[in-house]
């Protein structure tokens, strides 16, 4: 079988994106507890700082009986020059699927088309597909394995979360109502390809955005690389602040998301994040079991 890559949602059809998600809820009920990657080896390949992406990706594959790499650009020669298409030919010689986590989403896609093992998308500026399937989960789990019927909010950048918020929209069927602040809106591919596929809406204001929603989504006004843009962002993003006001205009049901790290009483406050319907916690942890689900999907079920 032809290797498959995960570098967006939309590379699963949306029955492998809901059997993905449905292995994942197996894997945290501890009802699959086989070791079906032994002997398999990820290579990690980190331009960007994590925790939740490191952590969750290494113990995924030490709980399914494989061992991952953490490569760094300075423990690698990919870090000196060495081009993107070299490292990915001998990389494959070694292992059995390379994660990337990155800037530039046009490196996750070379890195992907002269490897000849599946490569995962550990989040790049595009991109943050991982974030958003372990997302999906924890809505499942409040409101049930159909997604078509949930509107989700999105408040704030729109940046590579909102963009696989987007993305997912065309394989899951849920509804997504976009309040970001003007020239800071998602990337326009994304967003026109997800408006053909998926009910997607701009609202003026985040308190549209949130009226009836089930589900209310954030993140930093500032990601990574972006700091020296920290106190213009500031300016643009005031109004698109998450707090308890804001969160009563969603349903009296409606869950809280935020991908992490956070910056309380900057884009959420604390009583949002720390409150009772916050489920940023539950998102945190289904990273482990959405990727030990990927995994296995891309290297024991291609392998089959």
């Amino acid at each position: 079988m032809a290797k498959r890559d995960f570098l967006a949602i939309s590379d699963f059809t949306a029955d492998e994106v809901y059997a993905t998600l449905e292995r994942a809820h197996r894997l945290k009920a501890g009802e699959d507890p086989r070791r079906p990657l032994a002997g398999k080896t990820l290579a990690m390949i980190f331009l960007k700082s994590s925790t939740r992406t490191r952590v969750s990706f290494e113990v995924a594959a030490l709980q399914l009986g494989g061992h991952a790499l953490f490569l760094s650009a300075r423990d690698i020669q990919l870090g000196r020059g060495e081009p993107i298409a070299d490292t990915a030919r001998v990389l494959s010689r070694y292992v059995d699927a390379i994660l990337f986590r990155g800037f530039d989403h046009a490196d996750a896609e070379a890195l992907a088309r002269h490897a000849s093992v599946p490569v995962i998308n550990g989040l790049t500026d595009l991109l943050h597909p991982c974030q958003v399937l372990a997302d999906c989960m924890a809505v499942q789990e409040s409101f049930g394995r159909d997604l078509s019927g949930i509107v989700v909010a999105w408040i704030g950048d729109g940046n590579n979360v909102a963009n696989a918020w987007l993305d997912g929209a065309s394989r899951f069927g849920y509804e997504i109502r976009l309040a970001c602040p003007e020239g800071y809106e998602p990337a326009r591919e994304i967003l026109e390809r997800a408006k053909t596929r998926a009910r997607v809406h701009f609202m003026r204001t985040p308190a549209e955005a949130v009226e009836g929603a089930h589900v209310v989504a954030t993140d930093v006004w500032a990601s990574m690389g972006q700091e020296a843009e920290a106190e213009k962002r500031r300016v643009a993003f005031q109004g698109h602040y998450v707090d308890t006001r804001l969160m009563e205009r969603a349903r009296p049901d409606a869950i809280f998301l935020h991908c992490l790290p956070a910056h309380r009483g900057e884009e959420v406050a604390p009583d949002v994040i720390d409150g009772p319907r916050s489920r940023v916690w539950d998102e945190a942890e289904n990273r482990l079991h959405v990727q030990k689900a990927l995994l296995i999907a891309l290297l024991k079920e291609n392998a089959d």
